[in-house]
């Protein structure tokens, strides 16, 4: 009985040491991926290219990932969960700011998170991409949109409240925030803060928190 035991926990053992090889070299194959789309752009970044930015053998890249457009999926995933991090740090540091700094800061990730100047980013602008782009924006909206539900904007106000479909109501702000300062890249903050206290009614849940 007791060499049976140690048999199943040396088999569960193994399988974990498997799955965590697995998790690896999968996350290498995509920062691999995601360091050449930046550098070399989208296009002109081939299979055999990551391969050999990782020291992989093609039939290996093929194990984890079906083809190309899979693993440039995993790039954007990346991407959100950047945004994400530091969105988690912006929740984390925000309370002790007032409201117009607390979306100032808010403001200023997405414009860092989501144009910061590289040679992918600048590919999924391109209408070839196009479809590749909505699909991102689409997945960073809801991502997105989850966060901030379950992570008030703004400390104590009552937005939350005030509507019965908040998640909607954030993605539809994040989509709309996003093509617009990919359309107007010049943009006050002033102007997009404006946007989201109007659409979210800040302003007046914090009137009426202080009335209270």
């Amino acid at each position: 009985m007791q060499s049976n035991k140690k048999s199943t926990r040396g088999v569960a053992t193994r399988e974990v040491l498997r799955s965590n090889d697995t998790a690896k070299r999968s996350a290498e194959i995509v920062v691999a991926a995601r360091e050449l789309y930046e550098e070399k752009g989208l296009a002109r970044t081939s299979i055999q290219d990551i391969t050999n930015h990782v020291g992989v053998t093609r039939s290996l890249f093929y194990h984890y990932f079906q083809n190309k457009e899979e693993v440039t999926s995993a790039v954007l995933d990346q991407y959100i969960t950047d945004f994400l991090e530091a969105m988690q740090h912006w929740h984390e540091s925000q309370t002790a700011l007032a409201t117009d700094e607390s979306l100032h800061s808010m403001v200023k990730i997405m414009r860092m998170v989501l144009f910061e100047k590289n040679t992918f980013r600048m590919a999924l602008s391109t209408q070839e991409n196009a479809a590749l782009y909505l699909d991102f924006l689409n997945r960073f909206a809801a991502q997105g949109a989850e966060f901030m539900v379950t992570h008030p904007m703004v400390e104590q106000t009552k937005y939350g409240e005030q509507s019965d479909h908040l998640y909607e109501t954030f993605y539809v702000l994040i989509v709309g925030l996003v093509s617009y300062l990919r359309s107007h890249p010049d943009v006050e903050d002033e102007v997009l803060i404006d946007v989201v206290t109007r659409m979210l009614n800040i302003q007046q849940a914090e009137e009426a928190r202080e009335l209270a």
